[in-house]
């Protein structure tokens, strides 16, 4: 299976407690539902497209929860979202949840080494193992060079505080637009879809004046 991230992130890269005030208060975070004002039925149909290409779920213990508290709770037949969270299988990382508090079922608990417990899933068939929110796990996936996608709605908001995506200290990489899905939503929202393509470093280049011209040079 293909590994997608698929999350929401602020202009400046805070991917914590979009949908809640009191979603994700760690760390002191006072500025969770900063997404809500902006949603609309736009966001609705590409949030919906993400899940729709889904056959798993992998998320950290915390994601597990606050989702797991949630979407069990819509019983809504049409609802797509809730129909995949509440059916399909889902796997969590976690030295410490037992497999009776891992009541959304169906749901199994990774208790190995994260990166290859990941890889052994990503060999199941399927088309795609989804990670939503999962903060930590995002950034162990990306050190690992595991993330295959990225799927990110940006919105109009500077948060100033919170988990970011990439924190400082993340590993430089760079990405490629990944299809013509990558657009612009009424309300100035952004919808990328993004593979990475090189791990590890980024290519680099100056700006210099040759006989006269504006020229590039890359590095």
């Amino acid at each position: 299976m293909l590994l997608s991230v698929n999350t929401f992130v602020s202009l400046d890269g805070v991917m914590q407690g979009p949908g809640a005030p009191d979603e994700d208060r760690s760390g002191g975070f006072d500025r969770g539902g900063w997404l809500v004002p902006h949603a609309s039925p736009h966001t609705n149909e590409v949030v919906e497209g993400w899940f729709r290409a889904a056959d798993a779920f992998l998320f950290g213990r915390t994601s597990f929860g606050l989702l797991g508290g949630y979407w069990p709770k819509v019983t809504e037949p049409d609802d797509l979202i809730a129909g995949r969270l509440n059916t399909l299988p889902k796997y969590v990382v976690s030295s410490t949840l037992t497999d009776e508090e891992a009541d959304w079922k169906p749901t199994t608990v990774l208790r190995g080494d994260p990166a290859e417990e990941v890889r052994r899933l990503k060999e199941l068939p399927g088309r795609e193992l989804q990670v939503h929110g999962s903060w930590k796990l995002v950034q162990a996936l990306h050190r690992a060079g595991l993330v295959d996608v990225y799927r990110l709605l940006q919105f109009p908001v500077v948060v100033g505080t919170g988990k970011r995506l990439f924190p400082d200290g993340s590993t430089p990489a760079t990405f490629a637009g990944a299809d013509e899905n990558s657009r612009v939503l009424p309300g100035g929202i952004v919808s990328l879809t993004l593979r990475p393509t090189n791990l590890g470093a980024i290519a680099a280049g100056a700006y210099t004046v040759d006989d006269g011209r504006s020229a590039t040079v890359l590095a």
